[in-house]
């Protein structure tokens, strides 16, 4: 069988092709260490406008009570206020103030009943750990440059019912600009959504930010009745790592461009129970249905234009899901009522590496990044210094040979996405190649996982007898980060830069039959 086996953490062809422009194509603003930057974009531009605190007094908080306090402390409910946030805001210093222009709790950063905000992170950064930001019967916030993770909705601590920015109940004109939301691991770990609009919220922009590392990215609408939420706009984000909702839509309209998707495993924007979105300019990456109507036969619709769809699988429409693919055509027709400029969505992964996130110095791209097609030489006259074509790289490994070394996998832990009937997790660790791991469909996520700190550069999947051959697409992936390490197809030897982390995937995106991992070795360079 033939192995692709290929380093990269983002496309080659996207990188190759946005090297000349990237530079040319950002706008750094005049402060990147404090106050809030730049203006709304997107849907929060629309219903008068979003800009946050701005004009208001500017108060310094280094703990979620000190948020609570500048909240507090305004003469009203809707005096501007600008709230720089420096350090990690948690659980321990996060309590619950009372004042007439707030209404605030313990254990989440309440934003209730309030307007005209501003939530910025400065200096050495802002992080939100296991503490999420709750926005309800609000409108003209602004949240930027701050970090969000672990939120939990189950086990210990919990705060905002899981999810890192969650708005509900009559919110209106929200900007949420250059964060990172992340978690780590999926319902059944304890997390929720990362990015959550339910009960008429409307007139929202997400840009410049990540999300990864959660089974859940976010939904606009927390039923198929729940349709009075939209106006939505997503622009310039990197979905990492994420099973499904990059959103899932129901009801309204939502705008998503040059957004890169890598790593989707069940499905990513979901466009149901007559919602309509407009999806262009976008990379999507080594993912499973990227586009559609899942999980429920009320249907959405969805114009697309100018995507890139590199290594994305395809499942079969059946009653209850309908996926645009594998040759994605437009539904609908929908009307933007402002202003943007397009990247070419080949830019967009070399792009989004230096400006999405917090702590990115708040840049952004001014539209004008145009991809170009690389120059390949001629088929028929190759280079007579390269290796002869039909040769393996003389430089990689067989696949076939097991590397050299200590297994790091025996005694190691194991989790995954989801496993089949009869097979376990643990089965990868085991040593035992008659026991095995299978995932719960065609495709699934099995990782290993360390108490401490690893250092990996390789990995051998081992088929279990009878199913050689069953492994078709894959990657690996630093669960710690959410960095593709390998992209390639079926099992054996892989090799990657030397990594240092506590959790490894092994993530399945395509399948030639049922895949049954019986051991998962991880070895140190």
């Amino acid at each position: 069988m033939r192995r692709s086996i290929t380093r990269r953490l983002v496309s080659t062809l996207a990188v190759a092709a946005a090297a000349a422009t990237v530079t040319a194509g950002l706008t750094l603003p005049m402060s990147t260490a404090s106050a809030q930057t730049g203006e709304a974009t997107g849907y929060a531009t629309q219903n008068g406008g979003t800009t946050g605190g701005a004009g208001g007094q500017t108060v310094r908080a280094t703990t979620g009570t000190e948020i609570h306090q500048a909240l507090c402390n305004r003469a009203s409910t809707s005096t501007p206020v600008i709230i720089e946030v420096e350090g990690t805001i948690d659980h321990g210093n996060t309590s619950k103030v009372s004042g007439d222009s707030c209404d605030t709790a313990d254990d989440v950063i309440e934003l209730k009943r309030i307007s005209n905000v501003t939530i910025v992170g400065t200096g050495g950064g802002a992080v939100f750990d296991q503490l999420g930001i709750h926005i309800r019967e609000s409108s003209n916030i602004v949240i930027q440059n701050v970090t969000v993770r672990n939120v939990k909705k189950s086990g210990s601590p919990t705060s905002n019912g899981g999810d890192a920015i969650g708005m509900e109940s009559g919110v209106r004109n929200v900007w949420v600009d250059h964060v990172t939301l992340e978690a780590s691991g999926g319902e059944s770990e304890g997390y929720d959504g990362l990015f959550d609009m339910k009960n008429n919220t409307q007139y929202v922009t997400l840009s410049h930010s990540i999300l990864r590392n959660s089974g859940r990215g976010g939904l606009v609408g927390s039923s198929e009745s729940d349709r009075s939420n939209g106006y939505v706009t997503y622009h310039h984000n990197q979905f990492e790592n994420l099973d499904s909702r990059a959103p899932l839509l129901r009801g309204g309209v939502g705008h998503m461009y040059n957004n890169h998707y890598a790593g989707i495993e069940k499905s990513g924007i979901n466009s149901r129970a007559g919602a309509r979105a407009k999806v262009e300019n976008n990379y999507f990456q080594d993912s499973k249905d990227v586009l559609g109507t899942f999980y429920t036969d009320e249907r959405g619709t969805w114009e697309v234009g100018g995507n890139i769809f590199d290594n994305v699988t395809w499942s079969s429409e059946d009653e209850e899901n309908y996926p645009a693919g594998p040759d994605p055509r437009s539904t609908t027709s929908v009307s933007i009522p402002y202003s943007y400029e397009l990247d070419d969505a080949g830019c967009v992964p070399g792009v989004l590496d230096q400006i999405a996130g917090a702590g990115k110095g708040n840049r952004v791209s001014d539209g004008n990044c145009e991809a170009e097609e690389p120059t390949d030489p001629e088929p028929t006259d190759p280079d007579p210094t390269d290796p002869d074509p039909t040769d393996p790289d003389p430089t990689d490994p067989d696949p076939t040979d097991p590397p050299d070394g200590t297994n790091l996998s025996l005694g190691a832990g194991a989790d995954g996405s989801g496993k089949a009937s009869g097979t376990s997790y643990g089965n990868v660790v085991d040593g035992d190649m008659g026991t095995y791991w299978s995932p719960d469909g065609s495709t699934g996520r099995v990782s290993v996982k360390w108490d401490s700190n690893a250092t990996v550069s390789a990995i051998n999947i081992r088929e279990a007898a009878g199913a050689e051959g069953n492994i078709g697409s894959w990657r690996v992936v630093d669960h710690d980060t959410g960095a593709v390490l390998a992209t390639g197809s079926g099992a054996g030897a892989i090799t990657f830069d030397p990594t240092t982390l506590r959790k490894i995937d092994f993530v399945i995106t395509g399948s030639n039959g049922t895949p049954r991992v019986a051991e998962f070795e991880t070895y140190a360079p």
